[in-house]
Order: structure tokens, then C-alpha cells, then sequence
């Protein structure tokens, strides 16, 4: 049960160390840092926009670091927003051409890493593997709102 535990603890944490890092060198080469990547991926597969508890909810980020994501991502150009009654409450943020290109670089680097990261895996495998995941993570979040309520 302990080798189990130490298995999925190192593992998980070697991917997201790598992850992290990949993260921080490729957006170093755009300018921005690893934290935009995420909200970067979602606007482009959402050309409608997506609100700021949108990108919370999705990304799985706190209002204070996607709201500083944002405001780096509008002040360098790469969204803008679609106001609502001249309000930025609730208003949506969209991608600018500048913004769509950059995703672009974004999504071709989440490509590569994805792609060196399944080398030998074959494709049985690979949907065994995120079935299990995804299995274990809902498991324990199950456990944590339970713990939630203690």
C-alpha cells in the first residue's frame, strides 16, 4: 500500500515538475511566463470568450492569480474584453490577433510536449491510463469533501 502511495506521489510530481518547466522555458521564448499558458489554451478552443469564474472554474485557479493572468494578458495585448453594459464584471475575455498567434505557438508547444511525453505508449494504453486517473482523482476528491465536512 505504501509502495502504491510513494508510486503515484513521485510520479505525479516528477510529470508536473516537467510540466512546469516545460511551461516556464517556452513562454520565456514568447515573453510571458508559464501561469499564462492555461488561460492562453482555453480562449483559443473558446473564440466566443470566456469570463474570468469561467477560466477559474477550468483552469483550477484561484480569482486573485487568474485575474492577475488576465490583466498581464490585456496590458501586453494579447486580449481584450467584450463589455457588458459597459461593465467588466462578468465581461468576456477574447483572444486580439496577437493574442490568436501567440496561442498558436502555445498550443503547438502543448502538441510537441504531449506527443514526447506518449513516446512507447500505444493508444489502448493511453486510454487505459486516463481512464485510471481520472478514476483516482475523482476517488479522492470524493475523499476530500468528506474531509471538507469534518
Amino acid at each position: 500500500m505504501v509502495d502504491r502511495f510513494e508510486k503515484l506521489t513521485i510520479g505525479i510530481a516528477q510529470i508536473y515538475k516537467c510540466i512546469q518547466r516545460i511551461k516556464k522555458c517556452q513562454m520565456k521564448e514568447l515573453g510571458l511566463r508559464g501561469t499564462h499558458v492555461m488561460c492562453l489554451y482555453y480562449l483559443s478552443h473558446h473564440p466566443e470568450g470566456l469570463a474570468a469564474a469561467d477560466l477559474c472554474g477550468i483552469c483550477k485557479e484561484d480569482k486573485a492569480g487568474i485575474s492577475r493572468i488576465l490583466s498581464d494578458l490585456e496590458i501586453n495585448g494579447y486580449i481584450c474584453y467584450e463589455f457588458v453594459n459597459d461593465k467588466k464584471y462578468r465581461a468576456k475575455a477574447t483572444l486580439t490577433p496577437k493574442g490568436k498567434k501567440c496561442a498558436r505557438s502555445v498550443n503547438k508547444m502543448i502538441r510537441k510536449a504531449t506527443e514526447e511525453g506518449g513516446v512507447g505508449i500505444t493508444e489502448e494504453e493511453r486510454e487505459i491510463f486516463y481512464r485510471v486517473l481520472f478514476l483516482i482523482s475523482d476517488n479522492l476528491n470524493r475523499l476530500c469533501c468528506k474531509l471538507d465536512k469534518r
